[in-house]
């Protein structure tokens, strides 16, 4: 067994061009090791097989070396395409309005491995290619770097996280001049410009970096304060959690400076970690991640728990019920906040995604304001005109879009601490109010059948099965209509996806997750409130996803789990 010349001649050239010792040594044991190894040799071709593809998310994927992983190489690469556009587009069109200071570009980076070096390393080139930039003062969220490019009228930003991936991932998130994320065309635009640029040491870098001061980070804290009404409640005893992120410092003072008492920590999560050692994924989202916050609560007496993912970014909630404590769904946490926002009489374009449940256009319809329906993702939520409200059920929420264009969950936990300590001075909880909701608007049950695969061809197999034989019917309901999401569809941009409309008020809709080796199945069963109450609705809600999720699991070709 040997390595074939070209994958040779293409590594050994990677090799002298790395600029990252760490992975100049991975990589010349690799090509040793792969002369008598399978494994290796197939790992390193898939290193090399191509380039980690740069796309609305930006780049994400796995730290090592080689052009189709996370590393410094790449990342440099990166950031001489984004300054190559930036440059050449003026500082205009997609990427932001105008150029503020001079093109100035804003860099964020959270606590994972590698982040502050690839920020400094994103920051260096910008300045190299003639653009200013300026890096956040230390690991912070997300928000914050979006809430910074306005803040400061950059041109553009960039945030160095892998959000809720696991510990050995890492990516790239490229903003706009308005904070919001790219969208097509501007990510094949970059995309071009990376595949243009030289070998990586060859890449101008400045040095003079400017490093920005905490003013930033008390901008946006004293901005997030204010977004609670002062006159209302403020009991409430919270047990909150990072997820071993970066959110447990500006949450405290958030919450504090809000008038609420500092919330109670899991200790074992409080300090950012990169390798995430208490969870098997870092994403509130998934089965255990949430654990150690409910079991501190229950032994706390709290009245709620909140968690951030590790890029605070996303935000979750708990509440206690007879049975122990219960995770909300996205979609209910979503309805909640609409709710309090529109009972307050805010007005402007509440908007959700295809993939969320459907009860905020009715929500917003009986209210009297503008409903909008956009592709998955805060990259198509956040550039919706005359935005109020958006969220997405991936534990995303945007409750202040003049301050933040992007999902943040910081914002949207103080104002469902607000909403939860209200509702506590009536001697009511988050759950009386969410009966109110289906009462009204009847039951929107959600629910999501998700695969993560280890080979991505058996996502592309299961669309393809779908497109061959799609399902006449599903859950026992006829399949009204279905939409072929990548040739566009009611006005949407074209997107890889199917969505199947129920003929007794339900919807599927199946789609590859845009940033996990996952295919996503949203499902959404529809029931009015009769004579037999909420709780016989919630039932009929339930046998009818269950059905749902058999049959279209069925038709896919999927196990579920």
């Amino acid at each position: 067994m040997t390595v074939p010349p070209d994958l040779r001649a293409r590594v050994r050239s990677w090799i002298e061009h790395d600029p990252d010792p760490d992975t100049q040594a991975e990589l010349s044991g690799l090509l040793s090791a792969a002369e008598s190894d399978a494994a290796v040799l197939s790992e390193l071709a898939d290193r090399f097989g191509q380039r980690l593809e740069f796309g609305t998310a930006g780049l994400r994927g796995e730290l090592a070396g080689g052009p189709n992983r996370m590393n410094r190489a790449v990342v440099l690469q990166t950031a001489a395409g984004l300054a190559s556009y930036l440059i050449d587009s003026g500082g205009h069109d997609a990427v932001g309005a105008g150029t503020g200071r001079g093109g100035t570009v804003v860099v964020g980076f959270d606590a994972r491995h590698n982040s502050d070096v690839f920020a400094r390393d994103t920051a260096a080139v910008l300045r190299g290619a003639g653009l200013g930039a300026v890096v956040l003062p230390r690991p912070l969220p997300t928000p914050l770097l979006a809430f910074a490019i306005r803040r400061l009228e950059c041109v553009a930003g960039v945030m160095v996280t892998a959000s809720h991936n696991p510990p050995r991932d890492n990516g790239y998130k490229v903003y706009r001049g308005d904070g919001s994320q790219i969208v097509p065309p501007v990510d094949a635009e970059i995309s071009s410009r990376i595949d243009a640029v030289g070998p990586p040491d060859t890449i101008p870098r400045g040095s003079d970096l400017q490093v920005l001061d905490e003013s930033i980070v008390q901008a946006y804290v004293d901005a997030l304060a204010q977004l609670p009404d002062p006159a209302g409640p403020r009991d409430l005893a919270l047990v909150y959690t990072p997820l071993h992120g970066v959110g447990n410092d500006l949450v405290g003072q958030c919450l504090v400076k809000a008038g609420f008492a500092a919330p109670l920590v899991v200790p074992e999560q409080a300090r950012p970690d990169p390798d995430f050692p208490t969870v098997a994924f870092p994403n509130p989202e998934e089965p255990g991640a949430m654990d150690l916050a409910m079991a501190l609560a229950a032994s706390t007496g709290a009245d709620v728990v909140v968690a951030n993912d590790p890029d605070a970014d996303r935000c979750a909630a708990a509440v206690p019920t007879e049975r122990g404590w219960q995770m909300l769904r996205g979609d209910e946490v979503g309805a909640l906040l609409a709710d309090a926002l529109l009972r307050r009489g805010v007005r402007g374009v509440f908007a959700t995604t295809i993939v969320s449940s459907s009860l905020l256009a009715r929500m917003a319809l009986d209210h009297g304001v503008e409903f909008a329906e956009t592709l998955t993702g805060f990259k198509w939520i956040g550039r919706v005109p005359g935005l109020a409200f958006g969220y997405e059920e991936a534990l995303g929420y945007c409750v202040a879009p003049d301050l933040v264009r992007d999902k943040d969950g910081i914002s949207a936990l103080l104002l469902l601490a607000e909403l939860a300590a209200a509702l506590k001075a009536q001697g009511r909880t988050l759950l009386d109010r969410l009966d109110d909701i289906e009462q009204a608007y009847g039951v929107h049950a959600t629910d999501q059948l998700s695969v993560r695969v280890a080979d991505l061809s058996l996502i592309a197999q299961a669309m393809q099965r779908l497109r061959a034989s799609p399902p006449a019917q599903l859950g026992g309901f006829a399949v009204d209509q279905a939409d072929d999401l990548s040739a566009g569809s009611s006005g949407l941009p074209p997107t890889e996806g199917l969505r199947y409309r129920l003929r007794e008020n339900g919807r599927v809709v199946v789609r590859p997750s845009g940033t996990e080796p996952k295919l996503k199945c949203y499902l959404e069963a529809v029931v009015p409130v009769g004579a037999g109450g909420l709780g016989a609705a919630r039932r009929i809600a339930a046998d009818r996803l269950a059905a749902i999720r058999r049959d279209v699991a069925t038709a896919a070709g999927l196990t579920v789990e």
